[in-house]
Order: C-alpha cells, then structure tokens, then sequence
C-alpha cells in the first residue's frame, strides 16, 4: 500500500467522520430549535392567555364602572323628579281656591282643640281673614287669638297658652308625613 493510498484511506476516513459528525451536530441543532420552538411557543400561548385574561378583566371593570355611572345618574334624575313632584304639589296645593283652605282650616281648628283648648293660633298672610272669622263667629273656637301671620303654605300653627305646647299643622307637616311614608309609592308609580 502505497502513501497515495494511506492519505486517500484517511482523507475518506476524516471525510466520513466529519460528514457523522456534521449529521450528529444537525440533529443536535433540529432538537435544540425543536425545543425552542416548543418553548417559544408555549410562552405566546402564555402570553396570549394572560393578554385574554387582563383583557376581559378590564373590559369588565370598565363596564361595571360604566353601569355604576349610569345608574347614578339615572337616581339623581329620578331625585330630582321627586323633588319637583313635591315642589309642584306644595304649589298646586297653596293654588287651590279660598273655599278649600277656609275648609282645611275650619277642620284643622277642630283638630287643635283636642290638643290644645285654649292659645294663639298663626296662619299664613293668605289666610288671616279666613281664620279670624272662624275662630270669631264660632264659640268652639272661642279659647284661641289670631296670632301674626307666619311664612307657611298653608294650615295652622297652634300655641297653648303660655306656650307651653306648640302644634303644627300646616300643610308642609301633613305633605312631609305623607310623602316620607309614600316615597316608595311615588316612585314606583312614577319610574315603575
């Protein structure tokens, strides 16, 4: 055997174990990017998820913050509708002719006199002459005075004699009580 076939033999030799190598170390390469692709892949489905999750987290909260808005806003609107029911039945109630609070006021007196038999009674400016021909023509009513007019819708206010014992009977009062136990009435009737 000649040099020339020694260097051939080994050339082939070398050729053919770097070519083992080379398809070793390929396959070294194809795993390791195989698991990284793997691994890249689960850390974008990882993130994606968590991307999802914060997502729909925030969608919700913006929601709830939204509807919480909007029904705050809804209550202050259906506030301030009761508000002007009240003002305008106040109103309305003060509107009314001279028979009906010369009525209310006979009623109220009557009313009075059980509690207090003998005082000064006030009513507003509106109503003085109505109530001093009341309590003048009629003897029931002969224990009260007509007292200064005071700054009330309607009704009466009535003081014992040495002011002892103050009754409140004036059409704010009576509207107050109706309305503080019908609130939820009203507004059902009205926002239902």
């Amino acid at each position: 055997m000649g040099l020339e076939a020694v260097v051939e033999e080994i050339r082939d030799k070398g050729k053919s174990e770097a070519e083992k190598i080379r398809a070793e170390s390929k396959q070294d390469v194809d795993k390791i990017l195989q698991d990284a692709n793997r691994r890249a892949g689960e850390i974008k489905q990882a993130a994606e998820a968590d991307y999802e999750k914060q997502k729909s987290h925030l969608i919700a909260q913006d929601v709830s913050a939204a509807n919480l808005l909007v029904k705050r806003e809804l209550l202050n609107t259906q506030k301030d509708l009761l508000v002007q029911v009240y003002e305008t039945t106040r109103t309305e109630i003060a509107n009314l002719p001279e028979s009906f609070h010369r009525e209310a006021i006979r009623l109220l007196l009557t009313e009075v006199k059980k509690e207090v038999p003998e005082g000064k009674i006030q009513c507003n400016a509106r109503d003085v002459a109505t109530l001093t021909s009341l309590v003048a023509g009629n003897p029931e009513f002969s224990g009260f005075t007509v007292g200064t007019p005071v700054d009330i819708d309607g009704g009466i206010l009535a003081e014992g004699k040495g002011g002892e014992l103050q009754v409140d009977y004036s059409y704010r009062t009576f509207l107050d009580k109706v309305w503080e136990s019908r609130l939820k009435d009203a507004s059902d009737i009205l926002f239902g």
